[in-house]
């Protein structure tokens, strides 16, 4: 899967919040400063290009519609993170944050605690 670029990545969160936005509906869903409309037609057409948006016409507007899902795109960003800077590694990831103290005590409880119900439903 391909990575989105900052500029790109405003976009999309645009278009997961509305499912499907004209244009000038997808600018204003952009965060301030607004960009150029003429700025995000073009990252339209590159999304189109890289698959990640669709685009039906509707007289001479487009609406634009995500076709990956933001849970789909976090969770390929994510693995292709600890691929890169982690060795592949889950727990090294998560060990960092520990580290780093970006997670507390508490949240790695929860999250063992998510990952047990998890495994025993899956049973």
């Amino acid at each position: 899967m391909k990575q989105l670029t900052k500029a790109e990545e405003q976009v999309m969160q645009a278009l997961w919040k509305s499912e499907a936005a004209f244009l000038r509906d997808v600018v204003e869903a952009m965060p301030k400063p607004k960009p150029h409309q003429n700025t995000v037609a073009t990252l339209l057409k590159i999304l189109i290009e890289k698959k990640f948006v669709k685009a039906e016409s509707f007289g001479r507007q487009h609406r634009y519609s995500p076709l990956i899902s933001r849970a789909e795109y976090s969770g390929k960003s994510i693995t292709q993170l600890a691929k890169n800077y982690f060795e592949g590694s889950f727990s090294n990831v998560v060990s960092y944050l520990v580290k780093e103290n970006n997670i507390s005590v508490e949240e790695l409880e929860q999250l063992l605690s998510q990952i047990k119900k998890q495994k025993n439903q899956q049973k």
